[in-house]
């Protein structure tokens, strides 16, 4: 049995090492080549002298030699912390010295930006994928045994964005992680002839089940690089080209295709078998004429916040074709037990083995996690979500801090105060910023944006700015977003 992440590839390339592992946009790699490059990339981490227990940063887009340094990561007993291409080197070097990362590894295109150089000079030792991997292969050494964590041991921290205005990172262990993909690979009967999809970046949690799904069995899984990622047509046309047997993305994507990618006035995909969508709601209406026209295609909704991972999930059948309300996100998943506080209807409460150790830096958790989100027991029993308790939102699945969006407006020198809202769903969704103005000041959209975009990933930026004489506050002192968001529908702002 697997105890840790690391066996799964371990044991893959001992089945078939020829077998297809990784697809990227430059070729192919094999599992007996994803074990190498493991292998060599944990040589070149302890000849750095980086200690199991340490965390290295990875910097960049999606890539086979990306995955290859997070299994030698494992492999080292090292903690690896996947962060964006689209994070500024301001954010990044946030999230390194949170974590107190040993190394900050960047894949070339990433470190020939502008960005590079911008991690100050505090900041941890800088090196590319491709001189790492050089490193490990010139090593003398040969490769040290794999370092054998506890199941309970951390294995990898997924920073997502924070309310106090920096980002917070998720700690997840080996335990946490197999829990969840031990019960999806047996849900969804994953073979070694799958071949699954990686629409999600890594440091979002779906990345999980596209990467150790398809290793726990062997198969195969596809990157989408993140410039294709909601581009309609070219997903349509992947999901075939690429015979995908099993797709996982937010209901986002999936909308885009039906709308512009001309998904349904295609044939059903001819290897696939299986959608999974999470992340966000999928508009029932939508989720309905996807049914229709993939009808021997299986489609499940999960539900989960990092901290917990998928801890629900509902199957869609021809029976919620005439369903009037919202799609359940059904019921417990993944060994974990699932409540509402108060019962019938209140906030969603998960407690079991996915659950994660903690927020780095912070006391360790322990219990069951409140996700904050509001949840009911539907006529059919099965639980349906109804929205968030706190300020975060969900922008096309990626979750986001208002309060992170916030922080960074406000340390432009013409805000004065600002608020962020979100408005419309889906595809419409869209980041408004409302500013109070400092005096002197009449700051634009562009000019705010381009002063953001140093500070917070793309799909943070804000999409409209509303100039205000104030902001309406609570009586405790806090943005009343309720009557913001009531002036900001009438257009008076």
């Amino acid at each position: 049995m697997n105890r840790n992440l690391q066996d799964l590839v371990v044991a893959a390339a001992r089945r078939d090492p020829s077998a297809r592992a990784v697809a990227d946009a430059d070729g192919t790699l094999s599992y007996g080549r994803l074990d190498a490059a493991a292998d060599d990339y944990a040589r070149a981490l302890r000849a750095r002298g980086v200690r199991p227990g340490q965390r290295i940063l990875l910097w960049g887009g999606k890539c086979a030699d990306m995955v290859a340094l997070m299994q030698g990561a494992l492999r080292a007993g090292v903690v690896y912390v996947p962060v964006t291409a689209a994070n500024p080197a301001v954010r990044v070097a946030i999230i390194a010295g949170n974590c107190a990362a040993a190394l900050v590894v960047v894949d070339e295109p990433t470190a020939a930006g502008p960005g590079a150089v911008g991690l100050g000079p505090s900041a941890p030792d800088l090196v590319t994928l491709t001189a790492l991997r050089t490193e490990g292969e010139r090593a003398d050494a040969p490769a040290e045994p794999i370092h054998r964590a506890d199941p309970g041991d951390l294995a990898y921290i997924l920073y997502t964005s924070g309310s106090t205005g920096a980002p917070k990172g998720v700690s997840i262990s080996h335990r946490n992680a197999l829990a969840f993909v031990t019960w999806a690979v047996d849900l969804l009967e994953l073979t070694s002839e799958d071949r699954l999809s990686n629409h999600a970046p890594f440091n979002f949690d779906l990345s999980v089940f596209d990467l150790y799904g398809a290793f726990a069995v062997g198969a195969s899984v596809h990157l989408i690089q993140p410039e294709l990622a909601y581009t309609p047509e070219h997903l349509a046309e992947f999901i075939d080209v690429e015979r995908i047997s099993v797709w996982y993305s937010v209901p986002s994507a999936l909308a885009l295709m039906m709308r512009d990618g001309g998904l349904l006035d295609r044939p059903r995909p001819r290897a696939l078998r299986a959608c999974v969508f999470a992340g966000e709601p999928f508009a029932l209406p939508q989720v309905q004429a996807l049914r229709k026209h993939w009808q021997d295609v299986r489609m499940l909704n999960w539900y989960g916040p990092t901290e917990t991972n998928v801890c629900t999930s509902y199957e869609v059948t021809d029976a919620d074709l005439t369903r009037v309300r919202p799609l359940p996100i059904g019921t417990a998943a993944s060994g974990d037990t699932v409540v509402l506080d108060p019962p019938g209807e209140g906030e969603i409460v998960v407690d079991g083995p996915t659950v994660m150790l903690g927020y780095w830096g912070a006391p360790a958790h322990s219990g069951p996690y409140r996700t904050g989100d509001l949840g009911r027991v539907g006529q059919d029993g099965e639980l349906e979500y109804i929205g968030r308790l706190d300020q975060m939102v969900k922008v096309r699945g990626q979750r986001i801090e208002l309060g992170e969006i916030e922080a960074a407006l406000g340390a432009h020198e013409s805000v004065a105060s600002v608020a962020v809202l979100v408005r419309g769903s889906g595809l419409e969704s869209a980041l408004h910023a409302i500013v109070v103005p400092a005096p002197g000041h009449r700051p634009g959209l562009l000019e705010i944006k381009s002063f953001a975009a140093g500070r917070l990933p793309t799909y943070m930026l804000p999409d409209a700015l509303h100039l205000t004489a104030s902001i309406p506050l609570t009586p405790n002192g806090k943005i009343d977003r309720a009557a913001l968001a009531a002036v900001l529908e009438t257009g008076e702002i």
